[in-house]
């Protein structure tokens, strides 16, 4: 090494594979004031964590990943996330003070400063998503279950306006930042308020960003949501009476069904059968009727609630409880649950309980 040639060819081999390594890799160094007790940073990829490095001196961190592409991430310290995307080479600086958690600065990077803009936009949904619950709450102190579910109404209709309007935002950012940026913004919506956007981005998107996870999730998601979605027909399926005969849903085409997930343990919905036994009674002679699909796995239990709670209508289960194939079909993750199909088993509405039923059903069943 001691030869000047060789020395200056090392030189350059160094110079030259510190410039790929930059170029294949992500980074981002920070500080962050006051932490207390928070010794350490942590970085999400969606839900996946991909890595946590500890706070060093002067409160400072610093993370290096290999990647040939931007990542979009969410940077974890405490109780506070903030997202930021990571483009290969670029050198990007966080800083934050946890006393004034919301405000923080981020340098070396176009699109986490573009999405710093829509911050605001989140922070009040969270604001108006934790006063609504909040208030929910303290109203719904001594009430009876009626007026509880009168209240739930309400409340419904605020929080939907509210996050419409968050929707309205997110889209609006989508399109005029076309980017991982804009695609954060959708990321954030709700697939229960946001299902028409949400599928139409996906829509758009389905070329872009080939290579990232966190799309590619979003992607698959939009793409089970679009199945489900109001307007598509819904999904075949067939069961078993309680006497042992098979049924289809499309023996129902012809009549506005309502499919009813349910089970004789589940309080919430044996406190909502009777709102579906008078609105049944109401509407049976009008081509309106009722599917019920239950969720149990002990059969005597079953006939017995159909018993109890006076559900004419026909009922079938496979009582394979949560390990019913259905359960996957129809995306379920709580029950009650529902689906109105038109005549044509068209979805038409989803998961209308008490008032909202009753409106939807005097709205559509004339």
């Amino acid at each position: 090494m001691n030869n000047p040639y060789n020395r200056f060819i090392f030189i350059l081999l160094s110079a030259l594979f510190f410039s790929c390594q930059n170029k294949d890799s992500i980074s981002i160094s920070g500080t962050i004031e006051n932490p207390g007790n928070i010794k350490v940073v942590a970085f999400y990829e969606g839900d996946i964590k991909l890595d946590s490095v500890f706070l060093g001196d002067g409160n400072r961190f610093k993370f290096e990943r290999l990647s040939s592409q931007a990542r979009l991430l969410s940077l974890e310290v405490g109780k506070n996330k903030y997202p930021i995307i990571l483009e290969p080479g670029a050198e990007v600086n966080f800083t934050t003070d946890l006393q004034n958690p919301e405000q923080y600065s981020i340098e070396g990077s176009q699109l986490s400063s573009d999405l710093k803009e829509f911050a605001p936009y989140t922070s009040r949904k969270k604001f108006v998503e934790d006063s609504l619950q909040s208030e929910f709450a303290k109203k719904s102190n001594n009430k009876t279950s009626d007026q509880i579910d009168e209240l739930r109404v309400e409340f419904l209709g605020k929080f939907r306006s509210e996050l419409n309007q968050y929707t309205q935002q997110a889209v609006d950012f989508a399109s005029k930042h076309p980017n991982l940026a804009g695609f954060y913004a959708m990321s954030t919506l709700d697939p229960e308020l946001a299902e028409n956007e949400i599928i139409a981005y996906s829509d758009h998107i389905k070329d872009e960003f080939p290579d990232n996870r966190y799309v590619i999730q979003f992607k698959e998601e939009a793409a089970k949501l679009k199945v489900l979605a109001i307007g598509q027909p819904a999904p075949e399926f067939e069961s078993f009476t309680p006497d042992n005969k098979v049924v289809k849903l499309s023996d129902f085409k012809g009549k506005y069904t309502l499919i009813d997930f349910w089970a004789s343990w589940c309080v919430p919905c044996r406190q909502e059968n009777p709102n579906i036994v008078r609105l049944y009674n109401q509407y049976k002679d009008k081509g309106f009727t009722v599917f019920g699909v239950s969720l149990d796995n002990n059969p005597g239990s079953w006939m017995r609630a159909i018993k109890d709670d006076q559900l004419d209508w026909t009922q079938v289960s496979d009582l394979q409880a949560w390990s019913s194939d259905l359960v996957i079909k129809y995306r379920l993750k709580a029950i009650p649950a529902s689906y109105i199909v038109d005549k044509d088993g068209i979805i038409i509405g989803k998961n209308l309980r008490g008032k909202e039923l009753e409106n939807f059903l005097s709205e559509h069943i004339l």
